[in-house]
């Protein structure tokens, strides 16, 4: 039980990546503090399949792309779990186009919702950690954070931003205790990815050197390492899980 007692924040929490590492972290006995924007009914069933686990879970309805609302969420999480250990800033979109046809809200909203976001919940949960001396922040990015991508100008530079960004608070925080590390997924089958034509997908997987595509549970075992204290001496770094793709 790799994660026994400690609080765990996950945003995007409800699908995808996030809801794969919310039932792995389960598993290892974190009590959890999942943040998404769908309703509850709609998520009911999978936080009950957690609790089966027999852990602390509470989902929060939040648009951590709001600074003040964020603030007042982790307030509420801290009321509700007296403490926080690990951040998993995972809430993420895409509205991919070329740059000739992309609109200014289609590149400020995917900036907001996804570089903003983490600052505003870094910046919100901060203040607890530094109380207690110790915590970890782990920042979802993407291999095209590294490489770019062609009609992803926009995510892209989100997700660029988010490496400097833990960077730069690894450096800042690491006297106190706090690490932060980011996760940099390949071609992850995701609901988002299964959106892709073939096409795409083929082109994708001529590039992996393991020839296949990454599942959920190959981020969430990365995400499970770094919030442990197995990687009590990891910060700064970018941990990609991409299959070879950016070797």
């Amino acid at each position: 039980m790799l994660l026994q007692g400690k609080v765990v924040i996950i945003t995007g929490a409800t699908r995808g990546i996030g809801k794969e590492i919310a039932l792995y972290f389960a598993k290892q006995g974190a009590e959890l503090a999942l943040i998404g924007r769908r309703d509850y009914e709609q998520v009911e069933d999978f936080i009950k399949k957690l609790e089966d686990c027999q852990t602390k879970v509470k989902y929060y309805k939040h648009d951590v792309s709001l600074f003040k609302e964020s603030q007042d969420i982790v307030d509420k999480i801290v009321e509700d779990f007296g403490r926080i250990d690990v951040l998993i800033n995972n809430a993420g979109i895409t509205k991919d186009t070329l740059l000739l046809r992309m609109s200014e809200e289609d590149w400020d909203k995917v900036i907001t919702v996804n570089l903003k976001s983490v600052f505003n919940m870094s910046k919100a949960v901060l203040r607890y950690m530094l109380k207690e001396r110790q915590g970890s922040i782990i920042n979802m990015s993407s291999v095209v954070g590294l490489s770019g991508n062609v009609g992803q100008s926009n995510y892209s530079a989100s997700k660029a931003g988010i490496i400097g960004f833990t960077k730069s608070v690894a450096k800042e925080l690491g006297s106190r205790n706090i690490r932060c590390n980011v996760i940099a997924p390949g071609f992850i089958e995701t609901d988002m990815t299964k959106e892709l034509p073939e096409e795409y997908k083929n082109q994708w997987l001529e590039k992996i050197p393991l020839k296949r595509p990454g599942k959920p549970e190959d981020v969430a075992k990365v995400a499970l390492f770094l919030a442990s204290d197995l990687s009590e001496y990891i910060t700064g770094q970018v941990i990609n899980v991409c299959g070879g793709l950016e070797i």
